[in-house]
């Protein structure tokens, strides 16, 4: 395919065939997918786009905590953060992405990064500095993207990047920076900067109900 024309990830070990790691425990993925983009809402429609995606990760039992419309080397997409939780035990595990749709197919940079044995230290400070500032009704609040979306993992404000700064090495932090990083140098071939553009899921009037 070669959609992909190049990025640097000198600072990560590759891992054939599309796998790159570091020691802080990043695990980064680079795909060409020739497919019509999984994508519930076109990116010109943001708000129902966050929307479905929130409702779609609280339905598989995750969380979204962030989605929003970009660009990558100039190419509209799509970039999301969401957690999910592993099977064994408490841990969570944090994926960003950016996903560059196109009509037929689609680019994607993958993030992943998973919490260690101790967990729940960043949530329990936000919640003490809530508590300080005499703040308890933000501990309560709904999804920002819907009052309507429960289940999964629940929407949580030490998961805001305000927080990044005091926890460099959480697993959230380190996600943010390596995507911003990745994407940085990140570069698409004319070929598929030429392909046209996604215009929503294929059941048109599956969406249309959505509104």
């Amino acid at each position: 395919m070669g959609w992909i024309s190049s990025f640097d990830l000198s600072a990560y070990q590759f891992r054939p065939p599309n796998t790159w790691e570091d020691e802080r425990g990043l695990v980064v993925n680079l795909y060409e997918i020739a497919l019509v983009p999984d994508l519930p809402a076109p990116l010109d429609r943001p708000e129902e786009l966050q929307h479905r995606l929130a409702l779609q990760k609280a339905a598989g039992g995750g969380g979204l905590i962030e989605a929003a419309v970009t660009q990558v080397d100039g190419v509209p997409a799509l970039r999301q953060l969401i957690k999910v939780r592993l099977p064994e035990g408490r841990r969570q595990v944090f994926l960003g992405s950016y996903i560059v749709p196109k009509a037929t197919c689609s680019v994607v940079i993958k993030v992943q990064a998973a919490e260690g044995a101790i967990t729940g230290v960043r949530e329990a400070f936000v919640y003490d500095q809530l508590l300080a500032e005499n703040r308890p009704q933000d501990l309560q609040e709904p999804h920002p993207y819907g009052a309507d979306v429960r289940g999964g993992l629940p929407f949580s404000r030490a998961d805001a990047a305000e927080w990044d700064e005091q926890f460099p090495d959480h697993p959230l932090t380190l996600v943010r920076g390596a995507l911003e990083q990745i994407v940085s140098s990140f570069r698409l071939t004319d070929e598929f900067r030429a392909l046209p553009g996604f215009a929503g899921p294929p059941n048109r009037r599956w969406f249309q109900r959505a509104r």
